[in-house]
């Protein structure tokens, strides 16, 4: 149980190993499966609701736990361990939309939840394998966020607008501003990454230095948001009439 919930571990993490290929296809899928099944999801229904409070459970279990297991040994901080960084956040708009299924919540989580976390899927940050209680609590989570995002819009396509875009667009850079001018200066922090890169290779690698790196940051952001739209405007919301 040590070594399992402990800070160390024989088993290191190795990128697109099987293990990390079996999470890729488990989350893919399920990713699939929303979207072939989307004109099911009606949100009186059973199956909505099970499937609804089972994402929102996951969700709220990864993150309880992380916490429980960065305190339970020692290594709890506030520049480490508070989910500041753009999936933590996606974690939590994803919990208040699947709480309060409000217009908002979902279209802050499409947009900063379901993109990102799969990339984090693909580029996990991660020190063990699956003998570690750090491999499952990443891949849970990092596998519920974008499942719950995208559940989330589906379940009110209408609400994946243009106005929509910009207006996430601009609370991201609101935020960037707080936690790249406050939080992470006040606290040695290293949130959203604007202090420095990963220390596994990342899409941001390649983002230059400097100013560059942000104006890159802020441009990528935009067009993915834009791009988003774009595919969701074409394959889905034209296609979103409920099954009877």
């Amino acid at each position: 149980m040590d070594s399992w919930f402990g800070t160390n571990s024989q088993h290191y993490f190795t990128p697109f190993s099987t293990s990390h290929l079996l999470v890729l296809a488990v989350a893919a899928l399920g990713i699939i499966m929303l979207i072939a099944f989307r004109k099911r999801l009606v949100p009186d229904s059973l199956p909505f609701q099970v499937l609804r409070w089972i994402l929102f459970s996951l969700l709220l279990v990864s993150e309880a736990s992380y916490q429980y297991w960065t305190i339970s040994n020692g290594l709890w901080n506030f520049a480490g361990h508070v989910p500041l960084h753009l999936c933590g956040i996606a974690s939590i708009t994803a919990m208040i939309g699947l709480l309060t299924m409000q217009r908002n919540w979902i279209q802050i989580s499409f947009y900063i939840g379901v993109v990102p976390s799969f990339l984090a899927l693909v580029t996990p940050d991660l020190p063990y394998d699956y003998h570690h209680f750090r491999f499952w609590k990443f891949f849970v989570h990092h596998t519920a966020i974008p499942w719950a995002c995208l559940f989330l819009a589906l379940a009110k396509p209408e609400t994946i607008t243009l106005r929509s875009v910009f207006k996430v667009f601009f609370l991201l850079v609101a935020y960037a501003l707080v936690i790249g001018f406050l939080v992470n200066p006040l606290t040695d922090a290293n949130y959203l990454y604007l202090m420095q890169l990963p220390n596994t290779v990342t899409p941001l690698s390649f983002f230059g230095d400097g100013i560059w790196y942000y104006l890159n940051l802020s441009i990528t952001a935009l067009l993915l948001f834009l791009l988003q739209r774009f595919l969701w405007n074409r394959y889905i919301n034209k296609n979103s009439k409920r099954l009877p």
